[in-house]
């Protein structure tokens, strides 16, 4: 099997969809129910915050690829219109299932499908990635699993009201 993922790359992905997450989020908080919902809606929207800022901190740990340019930026544009278009959050993701987000329940929902997206993701990611970066591909994997099993055991509150 050949290597053609950087783990630098990962990470921006991993980057990217904590800020489309953090967007979720917030918009999933102005959109629900009560006010104690908008407030756990906040809080996921903080803690994709924090995971970025990991992530960060992760990518800055690492030597990042950066391959030849023809423009300034011309690798990182390609890699968010890439994240844009294929991974997690996709333009489909946002223009048809979200807009099926009309209550604290779907929204739930919709994100706990995209913090098993990112699961599947990077546990696929992982595979095209240098051995020597498992370990920290399998770091943003335990992120996402907190994320889920959070949302979970909310939605699962939230059902039993």
């Amino acid at each position: 099997m050949s290597i053609f993922l950087q783990a630098s790359d990962v990470f921006q992905f991993a980057i990217r969809v904590e800020e489309d997450g953090e967007l979720f989020y917030h918009k999933a908080a102005m959109m629900a129910d009560d006010k104690e919902t908008g407030k756990l809606f906040d809080r996921l929207a903080d803690e994709e915050i924090r995971h970025k800022r990991i992530f960060q901190d992760m990518l800055a740990k690492i030597d990042e690829y950066r391959p030849p340019e023809r423009y300034t930026g011309e690798y990182m544009a390609y890699l968010r219109d890439y994240i844009d278009n294929k991974v997690i959050f996709t333009k489909d993701v946002k223009d048809g299932q979200l807009k099926n987000v009309h209550d604290t329940l779907s929204a739930l929902e919709f994100a706990i499908q995209r913090e098993l997206d990112s699961i599947l993701y990077y546990q696929e990611a992982k595979q095209f990635v240098a051995p020597k970066h498992h370990e920290q591909i399998d770091k943003i994997i335990e992120e996402e699993r907190k994320h889920f099993a959070t949302l979970s055991e909310i939605k699962k509150n939230y059902q039993n009201k």
